[in-house]
C-alpha cells in the first residue's frame, strides 16, 4: 500500500525524536526496509499561493492559518496501515512536530 507521509512542524521545534534517530539515519532505516518511494522538503509557507473557485481567487500564503505548517514529505510504499505507522514514528519530527500518515486513493 503507498501512504503520503507529510511532515508537520512548529516554529522553533528541534527535530530529534524519542527514537534517537537523525534525519539521516530514518533515511537509511527507510533505505534498508525499501519502503520509502521518494520525498522532499517544501519551501515556507510565505512562498504558498492558494488557488480557489477555479483559479477566480489566487492568494499568498498556504490553505490554512495555523503555526504548524507543512516542512516535507516522503511517499511510503509499506505492507499495511500499521508499518506506515512504525516508519513514521521513527521520523525526528514525530516528536517535536506532527506527522500525518494517508493512505492513497484506491478504487
Amino acid at each position: 500500500m503507498r501512504f503520503l507521509m507529510m511532515v508537520g512542524v512548529e516554529p522553533g521545534a528541534e527535530a530529534e525524536g524519542e527514537s534517537g534517530l537523525t534525519i539521516e539515519q530514518w533515511l537509511a532505516e527507510t533505505e534498508r526496509r525499501g519502503v520509502r518511494v521518494e520525498g522532499d522538503i517544501l519551501a515556507r509557507p510565505s512562498d504558498a499561493t492558494t488557488i480557489r473557485d477555479y483559479g477566480r481567487m489566487i492568494t499568498d500564503g498556504p490553505f490554512a492559518d495555523t503555526k504548524e505548517w507543512i516542512a516535507g514529505y516522503d511517499v511510503l510504499d509499506c505492507r499495511d496501515l500499521d508499518e506506515a505507522i512504525e516508519i513514521a514514528a521513527l521520523h525526528p519530527m514525530a516528536r517535536a512536530g506532527l506527522i500525518e500518515v494517508r493512505p492513497f486513493w484506491e478504487e
